[in-house]
């Protein structure tokens, strides 16, 4: 499988980032500048690129139902989205969400990012906006909207998943994740 992703993180196995156990992937980059972005260290861009091949490797070594790939923002990496999408469906079951800024109607318009989730289950799409911040499911904002293009996830699903999650990794390291902000004290 060809192409490649700038990565800024990969959580092997996380329960907040859509239905049952899934590697989630934090793609590098983003230039929508959304007001309160809760991942601004994504924004800027990067030079070291993973491959296609290795990604689908490190999926189909993991006992997941899924994969998540958020951001950053995805679709601004639409050829290695699309050759990752298709390689996933291609080579495993396991199932595809896609969270992105750009709005369905963006995707749809551009033959590019149309191709980006053509093998996805459920893109979340739409700006984030700080003051519609809802905090739980995949919808980082009310105005996001859920774009199913399989029936294989419900919103039931989404409904139950964890607001936040903190895992520990084997060297002690913390990663927190979900759509709720942690709060100290």
């Amino acid at each position: 499988m060809t192409g490649s992703l700038l990565v800024h993180a990969i959580v092997p196995r996380s329960r907040a980032n859509g239905p049952g156990e899934r590697m989630t992937v934090w793609v590098q980059g983003c230039t929508l500048a959304c007001g309160g972005c809760f991942n601004p260290g994504t924004h800027p861009g990067g030079e070291a690129a993973t491959s296609v091949a290795e990604l689908l490797a490190m999926a189909e070594a993991l006992p997941i139902e899924g994969v998540t790939l958020t951001g950053g923002e995805p679709l601004q990496q639409a050829e290695g989205v699309a050759a990752f999408g298709a390689g996933l469906k291609a080579r495993t079951g396991l199932g595809l969400i896609i969270l992105t800024g750009y709005s369905r109607r963006e995707i749809e318009d551009d033959p590019a990012r149309l191709a980006a989730v053509a093998h996805a289950d459920l893109v979340v799409a739409g700006r984030y906006q700080r003051l519609a911040h809802l905090g739980g499911g995949l919808r980082g904002s009310s105005n996001k909207a859920y774009w199913w293009l399989t029936g294989r996830y419900r919103g039931v699903e989404l409904e139950a998943l964890p607001d936040l999650e903190v895992l520990v990794g084997a060297d002690g390291t913390l990663t927190i994740t979900g759509m709720a902000a942690p709060t100290i004290g």
